[in-house]
C-alpha cells in the first residue's frame, strides 16, 4: 500500500504531502482544487508520459515520490519501498527505486505489480490483453493450478530442447549449410598450404623486388668503389710495409694487419659482386609472389590476423566438422524426447483450455451481473478463450480476451476500445469485485468512476469499492455522497490564493468534519436536512 505520497510542482500543487492508509480512500473536494493532478501524478510515478505543460509555471522541474509498504506476496516485493520521479522542463527525467537510478521502461514494469489506476486515460492492466488470461486463471483458482504447474515444467524442458537442437544443427537444412560452410573454408586454408613465417620471407622478398633497381645501383657503386680504389690501394701500402717488416717487429704487425683488411675486403667485394648478380626478378616472378601474398590477405581477412591463427582455425573447424557428422544419433533422440514432450503438452493444453472455456462463461456471466448494479444494463461482457493449435506459451495453447457490447444491436469490440472513461472504470470495479479474493494487486486507483451514475447505481459502487477495499487498497476520487460515505478515510482537497499564486492542500478529515463534507457534496450546502442525510450514510457503512 501507499503510505506516503509527495508531489511538487504539478500544475497548482506546490509542495503537497498526503498521508496515505488501508482500505478505502476517498478524495472529494472544491472543483478545480486538483483531485485530478493526485492522479495524474501517480500516472506519472508509473512511468507514464509527462507534458512540460504541466510543471507548475515559474518552476523547471516537477517531483514526484511514493513510499510503499509491501508484506511478503508472491511478487517478491517486500517491506518499505521509496519510488520517485523527477522531470525537468529541458526534458530531463529521473526515475529512481529504493535510490537506484531506473528507466522509465524499468520503472513501468516495476510499478505494474503495485498499482493499477483506473480513469479516463490511465487503464494499464485491462487494456492489456496479456492481463486477461491472468485474470481468468486467478479466477479458476486451484483447479487449473496443478496442470499449469505440470505443463510448465514440461514447455521449459521443451524449449531447452528446442534451443539445444538448434545450437546442435538439429534442423537438417541449418546442419547441411554449416556443413557445406565449414568444408568450404576448411578445404579453402588446407589448399593455401600456409607456412609458419611465410608472410614474413614474403615481404621481405617483396621489399627487395620494389627496391632491386636501388640497390643494384648502389652495390655496383660499392664494389667499384672497393675493387678499383680500396682494394688496389691496401696492395700497394701491403707492398711498401713488406719493405720494412724485417726490420721492426712493429713493422711486421702493421703488414699482417693490412693483409688481414685485403683479404676480408677481397671476401666483401666477392659477397657484393655475388649479390648483384642474384638482384634480378622477371615479371612472372614478381606475379606470383603478389598472388601469394594477397592469398594470404584474403585468408587472413576471413579467418584470422596470422598465419598461426589461421591454421589454428583450421583446426577448429576440423572438429567442428567431426562434430556435426557425429551429432544425427544424439539429435535423434532429442527429437524423439521432443515428440513425447509435445504430445504430454497438447493433452495437457487441452485439457486447461476446457477448464478456461467454461470458467470464462461463469466470469462473464458474474462480471454482467455487476455491471447490472453499475446501471451498465445493455452492457455484455464476454471472456473469450481462442485454442491456438500451432504454437505453444508458458500458460498454455490459449489466447483469453474480454470483449464488451455497452449497447443493444452494436458489435462486440476489445475493452480497449470503450471511449468512455467513467464506463471504463465501472467495468473494471466490476472487474475487481468478482476478483477481489484472487487479484493480488495491492493498490487500485479510481477516478470518474461516479460518472453519470446516482441513486441505487451509486449505492452500488460505494459497496463494491467498499468489500474490493478489504483485499487492496482503494484511493478514489469521488463527488457522490454515498461514496464518500462509505470511505474508511476521506481527504478534502482545497485551493487558496497566496501572493498571487494558487495552491492546492489536503486534510485528512475528522468523522465530524466527514459528516460535513458528505452534506455538502450531497447538495452544495450544508444544513440540518443534509447533516441528517449525510449521517444516515455513515451510519449504514457503520452497521
Amino acid at each position: 500500500m501507499i503510505t506516503t505520497l509527495h508531489i511538487k510542482n504539478i500544475g497548482i500543487i506546490d509542495d503537497l504531502s498526503i498521508n496515505l492508509n488501508k482500505g478505502l480512500n476517498v478524495l472529494t473536494g472544491e472543483t478545480g482544487a486538483g483531485k485530478t493532478l493526485i492522479i495524474d501524478s501517480l500516472a506519472i510515478l508509473s512511468g507514464e508520459r509527462f507534458s512540460k505543460e504541466m510543471i507548475r509555471k515559474g518552476e523547471t522541474n516537477s517531483y514526484i515520490e511514493a513510499c510503499f509498504y509491501m508484506p511478503e506476496n508472491e511478487n517478491s516485493i517486500e517491506g518499505n519501498i521509496i519510488i520517485s520521479r523527477e522531470i525537468n522542463l529541458n526534458g530531463k527525467n529521473l526515475c529512481k527505486i529504493n535510490g537506484r537510478m531506473v528507466t522509465v521502461n524499468e520503472l513501468k514494469e516495476f510499478m505494474k505489480k503495485l498499482i493499477e489506476i483506473h480513469g479516463q486515460n490511465e487503464n494499464q492492466t485491462l487494456l492489456d490483453n496479456s492481463y486477461h488470461l491472468k485474470y481468468l486463471d486467478g479466477f479458476i483458482g486451484s483447479k487449473i493450478k496443478v496442470l499449469k504447474e505440470e505443463y510448465k515444467e514440461k514447455y521449459n524442458k521443451y524449449m531447452q530442447i528446442t534451443e539445444e537442437l538448434k545450437n546442435n544443427y538439429g534442423d537438417e537444412r541449418e546442419k547441411e549449410r554449416k556443413l557445406d560452410l565449414l568444408k568450404y573454408q576448411l578445404n579453402e586454408i588446407k589448399e593455401a598450404n600456409l607456412k609458419q613465417k611465410e608472410e614474413e620471407e614474403l615481404e621481405e622478398k617483396r621489399k627487395i623486388m620494389l627496391n632491386s633497381e636501388k640497390i643494384v645501383q648502389n652495390l655496383k657503386e660499392a664494389d667499384y668503389a672497393l675493387a678499383e680504389n680500396t682494394i688496389d690501394s691496401l696492395s700497394i701500402a701491403i707492398r711498401a710495409i713488406e719493405k720494412i717488416e724485417n726490420i721492426d717487429k712493429k713493422y711486421e704487425k702493421i703488414s699482417t694487419n693490412l693483409k688481414s683488411i685485403y683479404y676480408e675486403l677481397q671476401e666483401i667485394s666477392r659477397d657484393i659482386s655475388s649479390e648483384n648478380e642474384e638482384i634480378y626478378f622477371d615479371e612472372e616472378e614478381r606475379d606470383d609472389l603478389e598472388k601469394r601474398l594477397d592469398l594470404i590477405y584474403s585468408l587472413k581477412r576471413k579467418y584470422g590476423n596470422s598465419i598461426t591463427e589461421i591454421l589454428k582455425y583450421s583446426e577448429e573447424i576440423e572438429k567442428e566438422i567431426e562434430y556435426i557428422e557425429n551429432l544425427e544419433e544424439y539429435n535423434l533422440k532429442l527429437k524423439k524426447e521432443k515428440e513425447l514432450l509435445q504430445t504430454q503438452m497438447d493433452s495437457l493444453a487441452e485439457k486447461i483450455h476446457n477448464i478456461r472455456e467454461e470458467y470464462s462463461k461463469t466470469l462473464s456471466n458474474k462480471i454482467n451481473n455487476e455491471l447490472k448494479e453499475l446501471e451498465m444494463k445493455n452492457a455484455k461482457i464476454n471472456v473469450k478463450v481462442k485454442y491456438n493449435e500451432l504454437e505453444y506459451y508458458k500458460t498454455g495453447k490459449d489466447n483469453v480476451k474480454f470483449y464488451i457490447t455497452t449497447n443493444i444491436g452494436e458489435d462486440e469490440k476489445e475493452l480497449s476500445k470503450i471511449a468512455s472513461g467513467g464506463e471504463m472504470s465501472r467495468v473494471m470495479l466490476a472487474i475487481k469485485k468478482v476478483l477481489a479474493d484472487s487479484d493480488k494487486m495491492p493498490v487500485l486507483i479510481f477516478d470518474e468512476i461516479d460518472t453519470g451514475i446516482s441513486g441505487k447505481a451509486a449505492n452500488s459502487v460505494a459497496q463494491k469499492l467498499s468489500i474490493i477495499s478489504k483485499m487492496h487498497q482503494v484511493i478514489c476520487i469521488s463527488h457522490l455522497p454515498n461514496i464518500a460515505a462509505m470511505a474508511d478515510y476521506n481527504y478534502f482537497l482545497s485551493k487558496k490564493v497566496l501572493g498571487k499564486r494558487t495552491n492546492t492542500s489536503i486534510k485528512l478529515l475528522t468523522e465530524e468534519e466527514t459528516v460535513k463534507e458528505i452534506a455538502r457534496i450531497s447538495s452544495g450546502e450544508i444544513n440540518e436536512v443534509t447533516l441528517k442525510y449525510a449521517t444516515e450514510l455513515r451510519n449504514k457503512k457503520a452497521s
